[in-house]
């Protein structure tokens, strides 16, 4: 069974006239899912959403369960969207085209502002390591195929290096840090709030962010059967987002309040990385667009992915473009 089903009304009444197999494909889809799945992470507009039931609220009447499943980076939630299991998530810039690039039926949806300061690569406080060209040979963490994949090749790129000049040690955010905490690793690749944790409780010292390297754009990501035959629902979860977002660049303290007991962090420490998000949902542009494809071309190039992307031809569009 697919994961969107036909309501039994709407089915009974088409079988009961007759007319079920003259019917186009577009009418045998219920207005309405009769579950929305959504994945997000440990930090992020989703989570607010998800805090404050917005989407519960607005889709009670039509009696839409909302579900919410976490995951521990971007890669791991579109490999959900892969196999059926979630219809809507939101990653970086990496995850999208890894997944594309192993035939995921995705669409990109919307993308929130640049935000490069929320990532960066890491070092010890104490480490004699002072520039991103001094990494070259040494073991640096990072979850692969996340949003600071490429932030780490476009840094090493910038210090006349490659990828293939550092070794690499592909975790997941918690045995990564663990890691770095050991000295296991040379320094850490990572985006928040992971990020301003690790400045906080471990003294972690930011050897380059984002800055001039990277946009760092976090992406709204649907299964491509929800945009498809559902349409007008994306339409509503990014309306609400956009409405979201319009609060939370306003009151960013109440932000880092909200979220500080789900992520289990000092709200200080939230404040830190809600100061270097980005808030403002939109469909993406042209540039925006242009730019993901350059993302694509350089791992392509790099060998990373088994194939070249065509971004367009994924780009979902809403109804009034």
């Amino acid at each position: 069974m697919g994961s969107f089903m036909i309501k039994q009304s709407a089915l009974s009444a088409a079988v009961l006239s007759g007319v079920l197999v003259l019917l186009p494909h577009s009418l045998l889809a219920a207005d309405d899912p009769e579950t929305l799945r959504i994945g997000f992470q440990k930090y992020g507009t989703l989570v607010l959403l998800k805090e404050r039931q917005a989407l519960e609220e607005r889709f009670a009447d039509r009696n839409i369960n909302v579900t919410w499943t976490e995951f521990p980076a971007g890669p791991q939630m579109l490999e959900a969207l892969n196999v059926g299991s979630i219809d809507f998530g939101t990653v970086g810039e990496t995850p999208p085209v890894f997944a594309q690039a192993a035939g995921a039926d995705l669409v990109y949806v919307a993308h929130q502002p640049p935000a490069p300061q929320a990532e960066a690569i890491l070092v010890q406080e104490d480490s004699p390591i002072q520039s991103v060209a001094e990494l070259e040979g040494k073991r640096v963490a990072l979850n692969r195929g996340s949003n600071v994949h490429y932030l780490l090749v476009r840094a090493l790129q910038d210090a006349g290096l490659s990828i293939h000049d550092i070794r690499t040690a592909f975790l997941p955010p918690s045995d990564a840090r663990a890691a770095f905490e050991r000295g296991s690793v040379d320094a850490w690749v990572i985006w928040e709030p992971y990020l301003a944790a690790a400045e906080d409780a471990l003294g972690a010292r930011i050897l380059t962010d984002g800055t001039d390297l990277v946009s760092n754009h976090e992406f709204y990501i649907a299964a491509g059967p929800l945009a498809e035959q559902y349409p007008h629902v994306v339409e509503e979860i990014i309306q609400e987002l956009q409405e979201l977002d319009s609060w939370a660049a306003d009151n960013l303290r109440k932000v880092a309040e909200l979220l500080a007991p789900s992520i289990g962090l000092d709200p200080d420490v939230v404040y830190v990385a809600a100061n270097r998000a980005s808030y403002g949902a939109q469909y993406l542009s042209d540039e925006v667009i242009a730019q993901q494809q350059d993302i694509a071309d350089t791992f392509f190039e790099l060998e990373l992915i088994p194939r070249e992307l065509d971004i367009p031809s994924v780009v979902w569009r809403p109804s009034d473009e």
